[in-house]
């Protein structure tokens, strides 16, 4: 009786870990997912306004690049596709759950005067808490157009947006993070008692 060998990969070895991938190891898939666990959900949280959102988005990622291995060029960087998969994954994900906003915080045109050094002195996980208290659709539009590199016709495209709404979201989505940082540049001079930042509480 013929008994069917699993495929070998080593774990260092990226593209043996796709093949066997490609072959159904679910072995080789939890050694994929666990290696870039950390990059891909940096990208989901950039998305998401939760770690728990970005994890549905992650999970439906992962599931796609398991079905959708066999169409990845092994000639290309395996990093920008999943990226790619990821960002799609999001937008997909907003597009389901799209709510219209008022946007009724930002009371008009007016700039925010505030402290450009002040993104150099913050973590990156305060960065990240205040681009997540963006809305939906101004997180998704800075997101794509500044972090992933969209233009703002792309993105229009891609969220069946009127462009010109796209641009207005795009000036208003800075517009409010210049507020958020004005106040984290507040906390930062006068934090609470207990040392914590105000700016992560709901």
């Amino acid at each position: 009786m013929l008994f069917r060998k699993s495929p070998s990969f080593q774990e260092a070895d990226l593209p043996s870990v796709i093949q066997a991938c490609r072959s159904g190891d679910a072995r080789a898939q939890r050694t994929l997912f666990k290696q870039f666990f950390g990059y891909a959900k940096s990208i989901c949280l950039r998305y998401t306004s939760s770690r728990e959102e970005a994890e549905d988005v992650l999970n439906e990622g992962f599931l796609k690049v398991f079905q959708n291995l066999d169409r990845y060029d092994d000639g290309q960087p395996f990093k920008a596709w999943l990226r790619t998969i990821l960002v799609n994954t999001a937008i997909s994900h907003y597009r389901r759950n799209q709510r219209y906003d008022n946007h009724s915080d930002l009371e008009s045109g007016e700039q925010v005067a505030f402290d450009d050094n002040i993104v150099d002195r913050m973590a990156a996980d305060e960065i990240l808490a205040l681009v997540q208290q963006l809305s939906p659709t101004y997180r998704t539009v800075f997101m794509m157009h500044v972090v992933d590199g969209y233009t703002l016709h792309e993105i229009a495209g891609l969220l069946a947006h009127n462009e010109a709404t796209v641009r207005s979201n795009f000036a208003r989505a800075r517009q409010k993070l210049q507020v958020l940082i004005k106040e984290a540049t507040l906390l930062h001079n006068n934090p609470s008692p207990d040392g914590s930042m105000r700016y992560y509480e709901n």
